[in-house]
């Protein structure tokens, strides 16, 4: 790439960064091109370890990384992002709207649940939260409190599965519709209770559990099996744990993307 060229990337990352989401390294990049994100542009300092990359762990995208990806030096790359992933690229991309996303987290009937993380305080753990839901199929996350969702913390470690899912913030009476399924140590062992796919499933923040609030509108509380002496579980975990349970030996189709956009 000529310097010209560089500079003119240079410029359009910049122009781009204000509104745009950073999909930081190849698997992030790889998720939202599957699932119908609108990628503006993408960067490397090694295109051919990128596209090599992709033909060994994804081909179906191949092709389109080979249109959109540009070439940078190293120290560019350097320059424009806080660090560099080891798969040595990033790429900018449209957030859904949010709109868009609200109106799939309220539409009946659902064929999943939404997941709910009432006032949750690890970055990381919400986005691996959002690439849970992903991979289950469920029709979205919502976060209270005042924790962003898409969050460039969250969205890394969501490994770009927000556009997979239906990922936002509401206020706690706001929720969706649908039967409101608490996790709580005092609940009904959920390995008893059978969990609808309207269900909204409600997950406390990782220090202080469910607010009262949330608590007190609930249809069922649910306590994960945990050997005595085991204070809790990670968020994450309980999360998968639950939505095995309520999965069981099959999972419904994913939602779908295109309501996302």
């Amino acid at each position: 790439m000529s310097d010209d060229d560089t500079a003119a990337a240079v410029r359009r990352w910049q122009e781009a960064l204000p509104d745009a989401l950073l999909l930081d390294g190849f698997h992030a990049l790889k998720h939202a091109l599957r699932f119908g994100a609108e990628v503006q542009m993408a960067l490397t300092s090694d295109k051919a370890a990128v596209l090599t990359l992709s033909e060994d762990l994804a081909g179906d995208v191949t092709q389109r990384l080979k249109d959109l990806v540009c070439e940078v030096p190293v120290g560019t790359l350097r320059e424009l992002l806080p660090r560099v992933h080891p798969t040595r690229v990033a790429a900018l991309a449209t957030r859904p709207g949010r709109a868009a996303n609200v109106r799939t987290l309220e539409r009946l009937p659902r064929t999943s649940p939404v997941v709910v993380l009432d006032n949750p305080r690890n970055l990381g753990n919400v986005g691996a939260v959002v690439r849970l839901a992903a991979g289950f199929g469920a029709t979205g996350v919502v976060t209270t409190g005042d924790l962003d969702p898409w969050h460039p913390n969250v969205v890394r470690a969501g490994a770009g599965l927000h556009y997979a899912t239906a990922v936002e913030h509401l206020p706690s009476d706001g929720l969706p519709p649908g039967p409101l399924y608490v996790l709580d140590p005092e609940g009904e062992d959920i390995r008893s209770v059978p969990i609808p796919d309207d269900a909204l499933i409600a997950f406390g923040s990782e220090r202080h559990g469910i607010s009262p609030e949330l608590r007190s509108q609930a249809t069922e509380l649910l306590a994960l099996p945990m050997r005595p002496q085991v204070s809790s579980y990670n968020l994450a975990t309980s999360v998968a744990m639950t939505l095995f349970h309520w999965g069981g030996t099959g999972f419904p189709a994913a939602p779908d993307v295109e309501a996302l956009r």
